[in-house]
């Protein structure tokens, strides 16, 4: 089981898990190497940031940047790449842990 499969699950059992993330996509929010606490939420809106997955893939730490009552939530990066549309979103991350540094999101 990967890491995503691991979180997917743990966030369908107990409504969080944490997951590292890396890659520099979410900069400045978001450094390389961050350790993130995702929890499963009723209603997600724009601007949080989440795991999910978009076309078949999945995207373990990217922004909502619209919603439609049809197409669902539009996810993208930190810095405009837009991933697509998606249904499918396992949880929120709620907190980033970098080195010594805990930040809520």
């Amino acid at each position: 089981m990967n890491k995503y499969e691991r979180l997917k699950l743990e966030l369908e059992t107990t409504g969080s898990g944490k997951m590292k993330c890396f890659g520099n996509s979410m900069l400045p929010i978001l450094k390389s190497g961050s350790l993130l606490t995702f929890k499963k939420e009723e209603n997600y809106k724009v601007k949080d940031i989440v795991f999910c997955k978009v076309k078949g893939r999945f995207i373990d730490a990217h922004k909502i940047v619209k919603t439609d009552a049809n197409k669902g939530f539009l996810i993208a990066n930190n810095h405009g790449y837009e991933n697509g549309w998606t249904h499918i979103i396992f949880g929120k991350a709620i907190q980033s842990e970098y080195k010594n540094e805990t930040k809520e999101l």
